[in-house]
């Protein structure tokens, strides 16, 4: 049987002493689902914190070690806190990325484009130079290096402390991006591309987006059979974290993003982010990536790329209620402004 624990965020009831907080966050919490699987039988059921201790012995010890997860503090990763949300901002320095792809590839719009989306308020740029759409060939390390290395000595060259992931899957490039003084990897093929990976980031040292992915671009929304994609997903990322933890990889260091878009229909990108929350339970940051995605337009008469901003918006807020804590967008004042504002309110 395998357990799965998702808080129910809420108000705090001033009456009651049986809060929980998501760590490192002012969101609170006193009931939780439990969703239990046991082969293709899946269950669920609500209990308040103050009645946990109904359990069955088994069950109240996994719960209780997954509400721990979920309440622990997130460590700083890469000089990033996580008190407050913050933004990836997305620069694609590729001829063919799914909305942005030749806006950016010319050398001094892309260092242009970078530090304009620091001054609208992006905390992380990540910056990829091979394209992960639908559909996308695989590209030579030789070519997608040459596209970012550039990149990225310009704008650490400006201002050593801003934070630089690198949106890559090849170990080759992700080498030369450490060279260079990347803060992040962020692999999209959630270390499936190659079995280097991961020893490269232990070697270094380095922390990593872990994205789920289930093919290559090339083929992803070929077959996009799930038992059940919120807990497959789920699954994914604690076997995953599981190998990482093997080779003494501190969870820690570890920023999941469930890869909204990738090998998934509009279904089961809904899913994923009405549910995100779950993700909380395995103890990492939680990264969404749902920007401008092709999910957004199918819901709304087949709206283009750049007609995607409200969708865009509308999911980050729904995951700002939901405890996540980084977002990665194209639009970054616009999602700025959206977070500010529901801050305040």
């Amino acid at each position: 049987m395998n357990y799965y624990v998702r808080p129910i965020f809420s108000k705090k009831n001033k009456t009651s002493n049986h809060y929980k907080k998501l760590g490192s966050s002012n969101l609170s919490f006193d009931t939780v689902e439990i969703i239990t699987r046991k082969k293709n039988n899946i269950d669920n059921k609500f209990i308040k914190l103050k009645d946990i201790n109904s359990l069955q012995k088994e069950e109240l010890k996994i719960v209780l070690d997954q509400i721990t997860n979920i309440t622990a503090p997130r460590k700083k990763i890469a000089s990033i806190d996580f008190n407050r949300p913050k933004i990836m901002g997305i620069l694609n320095v590729t001829p063919d990325s799914f909305s942005d792809g030749g806006k950016f590839n010319n050398f001094d719009k892309s260092i242009a484009h970078a530090l304009q989306m620091i001054k609208d308020g992006a905390n992380i740029i990540d910056i990829g130079g091979e394209s992960t759409r639908p559909g996308a060939k695989t590209i030579i390390s030789k070519i997608e290096n040459a596209r970012v290395i550039p990149s990225i000595e310009r704008i650490k060259s400006f201002n050593k402390k801003i934070i630089i992931s690198l949106d890559t899957r090849k170990p080759e490039v992700m080498k030369a991006g450490i060279k260079n003084n990347i803060d992040i990897i962020n692999d999209v093929s959630g270390l499936r591309y190659s079995s280097k990976s991961i020893d490269l980031i232990k070697k270094n040292k380095i922390p990593f987006v872990l994205m789920h992915s289930i093919k290559n671009p090339k083929t992803m929304q070929a077959n996009t059979n799930y038992e059940n994609v919120l807990l497959d997903v789920y699954d994914f990322f604690k076997k995953k974290i599981a190998l990482c933890e093997s080779k003494k990889i501190n969870r820690q260091s570890i920023i999941l993003d469930p890869g909204i878009g990738f090998g998934k229909t509009v279904q089961q990108n809904l899913n994923l982010i009405s549910n995100i929350a779950l993700f909380h339970s395995l103890g990492c940051p939680v990264l969404l990536g749902s920007s401008r995605k092709s999910f957004i337009g199918k819901l709304d008469k087949n709206a283009l790329e750049e007609k995607r901003l409200g969708g865009s918006l509308s999911t980050v807020i729904y995951a700002l209620s939901q405890g996540v804590q980084v977002f990665r967008v194209h639009d970054v004042f616009e999602t700025a402004q959206a977070i500010k504002i529901f801050n305040k309110l």
